[in-house]
C-alpha cells in the first residue's frame, strides 16, 4: 500500500556520488536581502523533499495557493548530504556528492529565492553506507564535532537547519561500532546549542529514532519537527513533540495517489497535526496532485508557475 522509504532507484546515484508556525527562521546572510514576510496562510505547514541529484531546488517555490497566493510549501529540504565515515583519522565527516555541493555553491539562485518567498530551506543528512551513522559516535567529543560541521554548514551556506534522516549507515562496516544509547543525544543536545534559532528535523526511522534518551537526558524537545517515514501511509512518529510539530501523513508526489493523499491530508486537520510531508518533488507541473492536499490542508487549490 505504501512505499517504503526512499525510492531504491536513488541509492546508487548516493553511493556513486559518494517545519505550527515556522518559528525558527534564519537570518540573511550577509550582504543578502532581507527575506520578504510570506503570504498568510491558515493551516498545517507543508515540507517538500528534493532530491537534489535529479531536480532543482526551485520547484518547491513554483507552487502558490489560488486562493490568497500563499506558498504552498513552507519548508524545503535539501536530499541529501551524507555522513561519511574517513578510515584514515577513524571519525565521521560531512560529505556533499557533486549535486548537493552545486546547489549550496549556489545559494544565491537556488537557495536564496525560496527564502526570499518565505521558504525554509534545509539540509537532511543521510548514511552512505560507510558504517557511519548518528547512533554510533564512540564519545560525546565525537558527536560534537560532527554537530559543528552541521552547524558550520549551516552557517556557511546560509541554510535554516538540519534534518536526520538514519537510513543506509550501514553499521559496522569499516570497524565501526554498532548504534549506542548516548550518541544521538550527545549529537542532538550539541547540535541545538550551536545553533538555538535553527530547524532540526527528525526522519523518524533508523537505530537514532529510537535513541532519544540517555543519562537523564531526553532531547525530544529539542527537534522542531518529526516526520512518518513511510509515503502513502498514517503513522504518527514515536516522539514526545506537540501535534503542531508532527507529520503523521506523508506522501510521495506523482506516486501517492490523489485519493490517499487528500485523505491524508483530511485526516492532519481533523485529527490536528501541524505538518503534512512530502516527498519527491520534481520539475514537472504537479499541480493536479499537489491540490489533492491543498484543498483539504488550505481549502485552496495550488498553482504551478514555471
Amino acid at each position: 500500500m505504501f512505499t517504503l522509504v526512499r525510492s531504491r532507484v536513488r541509492t546508487a546515484a548516493l553511493a556513486l556520488s559518494a517545519v505550527a508556525a515556522l518559528a525558527f527562521g534564519a537570518t540573511a546572510p550577509a550582504g543578502a536581502a532581507a527575506p520578504a514576510p510570506a503570504l498568510a496562510k491558515q493551516g498545517p505547514t507543508s515540507v517538500a523533499y528534493v532530491e537534489v541529484n535529479n531536480n532543482s531546488m526551485l520547484n518547491v517555490g513554483r507552487y502558490t495557493l489560488a486562493n490568497g497566493g500563499g506558498n504552498v510549501f513552507d519548508v524545503a529540504v535539501i536530499f541529501a548530504a551524507n555522513i561519511n565515515y574517513d578510515t584514515g583519522t577513524k571519525t565521521a565527516k560531512l560529505y556533499f556528492n557533486e549535486n548537493v555541493q552545486r546547489v549550496l555553491d549556489n545559494a544565491a539562485t537556488q537557495i536564496r529565492p525560496l527564502q526570499q518567498k518565505g521558504i525554509k530551506v534545509v539540509l537532511s543528512v543521510l548514511g552512505n553506507h560507510q558504517g557511519a551513522g548518528f547512533a554510533n559516535f564512540p564519545s560525546q567529543q565525537a558527536a560534537s564535532a560532527f554537530a559543528k560541521q552541521l552547524s558550520d554548514a549551516v552557517t556557511k551556506y546560509g541554510l535554516d537547519g538540519i534534518d536526520f534522516d538514519d537510513e543506509y549507515a550501514e553499521y559496522g562496516n569499516n570497524g565501526t561500532g554498532q548504534p549506542n544509547s548516548s550518541s544521538f543525544v550527545h549529537l542532538v543536545t550539541a547540535l541545538r546549542a550551536n545553533m538555538p534559532g535553527k530547524i532540526i528535523s527528525l526522519y523518524n526511522i533508523g537505530p537514532a529514532a529510537s535513541r532519544l534518551s540517555y543519562g537523564g537526558v531526553d532531547v525530544s524537545s529539542k527537534f522542531d519537527y518529526a516526520w512518518n517515514p513511510y509515503y502513502g501511509s498514517w503513522q504518527v512518529p514515536g516522539i514526545a513533540l506537540p501535534k503542531s510539530k508532527l507529520s503523521p501523513a506523508a506522501v510521495e508526489i506523482g506516486r501517492t495517489s490523489q485519493s490517499t493523499s487528500a485523505g491524508l491530508a483530511r485526516r492532519t486537520v481533523s485529527e490536528g497535526y501541524g505538518v503534512y510531508l512530502t516527498y519527491n518533488l520534481d520539475g514537472t507541473d504537479r499541480s493536479a496532485a499537489v491540490s489533492a492536499f491543498t484543498r483539504e490542508l488550505y481549502g485552496s487549490a495550488a498553482v504551478y508557475t514555471p
